[in-house]
């Protein structure tokens, strides 16, 4: 009988740069082991590199983050903290957030949810795996990785709109706009609202469908 469980060594993933700037290197945990009790990810960075994309939570989500290894600074609404391995960093909803690495080959790992809501993975980490690939010019590879995001978490409209994202940054507004209708009728003015200043989706605004699809 084949065992349920899996064994992981963070060391093991790809770190996956995020939005191709300097430091931020994801590791895609939740992709990894197709984990979705929570969200779980983590962040690898060398010293003076970002580990933690500066940002908010605005829809209740409370994140634990765990450094793994190495050292880091939280610099968590305009308070830094030092956080060493070993060190857990607990942030509420609303809170603005970033860490820096303060060694090479640190590692933070990020655990988050919204209490009392059952966690829906949309894919985001799939998404960012996806654009890292095609960044490198693996056009055709991020793409397995976004059918592979609509496969698994295609019942939560984050999951089309990032395929959107995804194929407008490419240079496929057929496919873009293909995905971006269907985020729409699945959320409304919520997929409407995110897409207006969205700037991955900038390669579309001056396509006559945009009025149509996101007026």
């Amino acid at each position: 009988m084949t065992p349920g469980y899996q064994i992981l060594s963070l060391d093991e993933l790809e770190p996956a740069p995020y939005h191709a700037r300097e430091g931020e290197k994801l590791l895609a945990v939740e992709r990894a082991l197709d984990y979705r009790a929570t969200g779980v990810n983590g962040w690898l960075g060398d010293a003076g590199e970002i580990l933690v994309p500066e940002h908010e939570e605005e829809d209740g989500d409370e994140e634990l983050y765990v450094v793994v290894r190495g050292r880091a600074t939280f610099t968590v609404d305009g308070a830094d903290v030092a956080a060493p391995a070993g060190t857990l960093v607990f942030v509420l909803p609303g809170e603005r957030r970033t860490a820096v690495s303060e060694e090479p080959g640190t590692i933070v790992l990020a655990i988050g949810s919204t209490p009392g809501k059952p966690h829906e993975p949309a894919g985001w980490t799939h998404w960012v795996v996806a654009d890292a690939l095609r960044r490198e010019g693996r056009v055709e590879d991020g793409r397995e990785a976004i059918a592979e995001m609509l496969e698994a978490h295609g019942g939560a409209w984050h999951a089309p709109y990032n395929a959107a994202c995804y194929e407008a940054l490419a240079g496929d507004a057929d496919r873009a706009f293909e995905h971006l209708g269907r985020a729409v009728r699945m959320s409304g003015d919520e997929a409407r609202r995110h897409a207006a200043d969205d700037p991955d989706l900038q390669p579309l605004r001056g396509d006559p469908r945009w009025q149509d699809v996101v007026g």
